[in-house]
């Protein structure tokens, strides 16, 4: 009988905060065409010649501010939640791989499956896009198209209770004016193209205000992490910050379920940037719910969603 194996499959991290490394990450990033549906032709020019020159080196400041002694909080987290699912299911072999970098997918799948291992995929992303969980099934298929990937989970049940409770007890360590949900965009074109994205966290939004004890006239929705000049999913989370504060909503809470690990656009773009366009605008608080990274609760969805979705996907 094969061992059952379980991937759990995150976006990627630089090796380093270096510039050279960061450019490296973001070259791979954004050479994905499931990422920058523009024709090779015109992009490759304008991603070498003023995107990776003009990014690489603000983005590695923003790593170095975010970077830990163990490393990156993306790559940390994945590999605690990995080790806390590896408890919870001791007769599976349950590894990580990433996106874009190391581990990488290929290798990690193909030692699994070297190893007779009977191997279920499940990304790290609640909601299905084509920009994040798309490039994880081309890859996966890539080595074997009979691999089952777990392509979302943002309807589980489960999944939804722990995050609302999640969320309920942040809300109650203070008092704030609004609670926003902010979900990292993707480009209008790709919904008109029928990605499911927009509905998807719609629907989370839409789930999670039927959870929460929090009145409903305080939660707004919202997205973030908008690259690039053309259109994306609106609200704006920067501009409806800046709104909030201005309508004398001065302490807010950002949750985030898009996320489920902390990373570059939790720590820095909200805890930094979001925060300080939020007090430039006359804000006063701006506190961020962790995502769920390796807490135990998290860890066992994960695994009892394995054990029951497993082969099945």
């Amino acid at each position: 009988m094969k061992k059952n194996g379980l991937l759990l499959v995150n976006l990627g991290s630089p090796a380093t905060p270096t510039t050279a490394d960061v450019k490296h990450y973001l070259n791979v990033f954004l050479s994905d065409r499931n990422v920058v549906t523009m024709p090779p032709a015109l992009w490759q020019p304008i991603l070498k010649g003023f995107v990776l020159p003009m990014r690489s080196w603000r983005s590695a400041t923003f790593y170095r501010d975010i970077w830990t002694e163990e490393g990156s909080p993306l790559i940390v987290y994945t590999a605690r939640l990995t080790k806390r699912v590896q408890d919870l299911l001791p007769d599976w072999d349950v590894r990580m791989a990433m996106t874009y970098e190391q581990p990488s997918i290929q290798e990690t799948l193909t030692a699994m499956l070297n190893a007779g291992e009977e191997v279920t995929v499940l990304p790290l992303f609640p909601h299905f896009t084509q920009s994040t969980t798309q490039s994880i099934i081309d890859q996966v298929h890539a080595v074997d198209p009979t691999i089952p990937v777990i392509d979302r989970f943002a309807d589980e049940p489960e999944y939804l209770q722990l995050l609302a409770d999640h969320i309920q007890a942040a809300w109650q360590r203070k008092k704030y004016d609004r609670l926003l949900i902010t979900y990292h965009g993707i480009p209008t074109a790709m919904v008109k193209h029928g990605d499911p994205y927009q509905e998807e966290t719609e629907r989370t939004t839409a789930r999670l205000r039927q959870l929460l004890d929090i009145p409903d006239e305080q939660i707004k929705m919202a997205y973030q992490s908008k690259f690039g000049p053309m259109p994306w999913l609106k609200p704006y989370l920067r501009n409806t910050l800046m709104q909030e504060a201005q309508l004398g909503n001065r302490n807010v809470l950002l949750a985030v379920p898009s996320f489920v690990t902390d990373c570059l656009e939790t720590l820095e773009e909200d805890g930094v940037q979001n925060y300080q366009v939020f007090r430039s605008s006359g804000g006063q608080e701006l506190n961020l719910v962790p995502a769920l990274n390796d807490q135990p609760a998290f860890a066992r969805f994960i695994a009892n969603l394995a054990q029951k979705r497993g082969g099945q996907a």
